[in-house]
């Protein structure tokens, strides 16, 4: 359940120029990354082969895909707000992305963002520039940085 449930767009434009609550935190499981493996057809062995990366990585340890990290903003801003007015909301792109450092297995994280711009797109819908943070618990450096922009819809 979203964190920040909001009426209608009237209610969601006051978060315009505002930082939005912090997300909770995800577990990036062994499981998950090599999901995202056979979805991508990226099978680098420092991603899905345990044993060679545990031996060989100077992470000791499996790393997610640098691409998973955005590929989780949708689903991390889904689960931190909610605008119950909106029937639909789609990916429209991104800008700016960098990723600081590697996600380790069993790594815990979370997303903090807030709303840069909303513009009106078309007779019903905006135009949402998110600024976005995916840390990594115990890390200085967060694992990816990015203006995710998305379309949403009433």
């Amino acid at each position: 359940m979203a964190e920040l449930v909001l009426e209608d767009f009237k209610a969601f434009r006051e978060w315009e120029g505002k930082q939005l609550p912090v997300g909770e935190w995800m577990v990036i499981t062994q499981e998950m990354i090599n999901d995202f493996a056979k979805a991508t057809g990226d099978f680098q062995w420092i991603h899905v082969d345990v044993e060679k990366a545990t031996k060989y990585s100077p992470f000791k340890k499996p790393v997610a895909h640098g691409f998973m990290s955005v590929s989780i903003l949708s689903k991390m801003l889904e689960d931190l707000i909610q605008v119950k007015s909106a029937q639909m909301g789609v990916n429209y792109g991104l800008n700016k992305v960098r990723f600081p450092s590697p996600v380790l297995v069993d790594s815990r994280l979370r997303l903090a963002s807030s709303i840069s711009t909303i513009e009106d797109y078309g007779d019903t819908g905006l135009k949402i520039t998110w600024n976005c943070t995916v840390e990594i618990e115990d890390s200085e450096k967060p694992a990816c940085v990015a203006e995710f922009i998305s379309l949403m819809f009433e």
